[in-house]
């Protein structure tokens, strides 16, 4: 995926919902986006810190994985494209990979488990209870890669639902 580079100084270089949603700065959309600078810095520093590699017991892999999963799951198909790059650069296993992409069953017990979770707080919040944190501690994840993960998945559904709320206003957008 090519990402965009932004002109506007206070803005980062790379902005990933900028790469999933390529708006023109003639669309009302994308003067729309800026209209809120803080946020836009905001959701791209949210990112920039859910990716960083020093989350405690869940590696970036990992967690690459799970966006990847919720993309999948929420057929948020421009931002799938960006997270399966993230994994290739990150040198992730491609059957994994693939596997994770296709929705097939994880051999990995730890992952199945992360990726459960993953697709529960996404789809069907509510089964986010207390057996299926417990169903990631008896996988071996360690207190603060739960709440890591847990922070992830909820900012994943934010950047999922941002990007397709800029995609269905963009797509009514009238031409100026």
């Amino acid at each position: 995926m090519n990402f965009m580079t932004n002109t506007t100084a206070s803005f980062p270089a790379v902005d990933v919902i900028d790469a999933a949603v390529p708006l023109a700065p003639a669309q009302s959309t994308w003067a729309l986006r800026r209209q809120r600078e803080k946020v836009v810095a905001a959701t791209q520093g949210s990112y920039d810190a859910m990716f960083a590699s020093t989350v405690e017991g869940l590696s970036v892999a990992e967690r690459l994985l799970v966006a990847l999963h919720a993309c999948r799951v929420s057929k948020a198909g421009n931002l799938a494209a960006h997270y399966r790059e993230r994994l290739v650069a990150e040198g992730a296993d491609g059957g994994v990979v693939s596997a994770v992409d296709s929705g097939q069953p994880m051999a990995d017990a730890r992952l199945a488990a992360v990726l459960a979770f993953t697709g529960k707080l996404i789809e069907r919040p509510i089964e986010g209870d207390r057996a299926a944190v417990q169903s990631l501690a008896d996988s071996g994840l360690p207190t603060p890669a739960i709440v890591a993960l847990s922070q992830l998945i909820a900012f994943l559904s934010y950047q999922i639902r941002v990007a397709a709320g800029l995609q269905a206003l963009a797509a009514v957008e009238v031409p100026a």
